[in-house]
């Protein structure tokens, strides 16, 4: 019989808004209860291009911003091959941020379009669910460590919370925004929710492609 593929779970949302501490979380949960799952970050700061990103966003060097959106992306399409051979096995996914974190960053800046941001990640493994954790900019100031990495000001972090609101109109996306303002366990459990049941829906169907 064939393999029932893993769902692709996307946690997504702006800086300090708990992803990383989710999507932990939600691997432990899963695997506990008996599925397969593992969990991906991006930007992969192990690899030579995520090196570079990891430079840059620790102010250790300055890049072009064209060629930072670019170089995002093609951390994440170096990927492409573990994510589709990783779901066709029957493991879930869960990725800490993915090209809607690229393309809300780049497009809060200057002169800078969402068609042309979204552009070169279309065709990437679609999610079968993206996680948005809600968080006002104010309230993820406060938190620990705001401020070490190079787009942690809340000026600018407004600005990415907006284009967030923007590519959530995507009605082909399987969005789902959760108050990141709830204790962990209480936002941990409305995500395991979700996630046990997109699991679920998404065996027997294809991976999609996204933006296509």
């Amino acid at each position: 019989m064939a393999c029932r593929r893993g769902a692709l779970v996307v946690l997504e949302g702006v800086d300090r808004s708990g992803k990383s501490t989710q999507s932990r979380r939600l691997v432990e949960a899963l695997c506990a209860g008996g599925h397969l799952a593992q969990l991906l970050s991006f930007p992969d700061r192990t690899t030579e291009i995520g090196q570079l990103i990891s430079a840059y966003l620790g102010h250790k060097s300055n890049l072009e911003d064209h060629t930072v959106h670019l170089l995002f992306s093609a951390n994440r399409w170096e990927q492409v091959p573990l994510i589709k051979n990783k779901l066709n096995q029957g493991i879930t996914l869960v990725v800490d941020r993915y090209a809607f974190s690229g393309v809300a960053f780049t497009s809060a800046k200057e002169n800078f379009s969402l068609d042309w941001c979204k552009q070169p990640d279309v065709g990437l493994p679609k999610p079968d669910l993206i996680l948005f954790l809600e968080l006002s900019t104010l309230e993820a100031a406060k938190r620990e460590d705001f401020g070490n990495e190079r787009y942690e000001h809340s000026s600018f972090q407004e600005k990415v919370l907006q284009h967030y609101h923007h590519l959530m109109k995507d009605k082909t996306l399987n969005w789902k925004i959760l108050d990141a303002s709830k204790s962990i366990e209480e936002l941990h459990n409305e995500i395991k929710s979700f996630t046990e049941v997109v699991i679920k829906e998404v065996q027997d169907k294809p991976i999609g492609e996204l933006w296509k």
